[in-house]
């Protein structure tokens, strides 16, 4: 049974007298194998430390329990999944706006920002605002934006090509 914890799912694990099988696989503090004992003297071996009984594998045969503070386990897991939402989060697609009239100077500042996000590993999608008649003037804009890509230093692959969308145009790259 899965519960939410701060935003973290954790499964619910058996600890002490709700674990229901006769006889577990016991490993202690420091994941040592301890053997296979029923379950009366594993919780007696717990007891005898301080500590709780934790079923960390139901479906293994048997199954197999740990010696530790359920506190700490719980933390472990915890932190675990954060790392891993962590590591999921990085490639994000990042978006950078800019206008055709925009002075050199801008465009730099934004083409840094660009290369900061590719270097980070995320997504960059360039969307180049058009405004009134600009829209009618297609190749313009697309000068524009190509002239915002020579702006990055660092290697980048397109991975949407410039298409019209919304006002104005809108590509995305990411680091080779």
């Amino acid at each position: 049974m899965l519960k939410k914890h701060a935003n973290i799912q954790y499964i619910e694990y058996k600890i002490n007298n709700k674990i229901t099988a006769p006889e577990l696989r016991v490993l202690d503090e420091q994941a040592q194998n301890l053997g296979v004992f029923s379950l009366e003297d594993a919780i007696k071996i717990a007891k005898e430390k301080k500590l709780d009984l934790i079923e960390i594998a139901p479906n293994a045969q048997p199954p197999v329990a740990r010696i530790m503070s359920f506190d700490k386990f719980r933390y472990q897991k915890e932190k675990e999944e954060r790392k891993q939402k962590n590591a999921q989060k990085g490639k994000e697609l990042k978006t950078i706006r800019i206008t055709p009239r925009s002075a050199l100077n801008d465009l730099e500042i934004k083409a840094k920002k660009t290369e900061e996000f590719l270097e980070e590993g995320h997504r960059v999608e360039i969307t180049l605002f058009l405004r009134g008649r600009e829209k009618a003037n297609k190749e313009w804009g697309l000068q524009k934006l190509e002239s915002f890509l020579s702006l990055i230093k660092i290697p980048f692959q397109r991975s949407v090509e410039p298409k019209v969308g919304g006002r104005g145009f809108v590509m995305q790259i990411n680091k080779k």
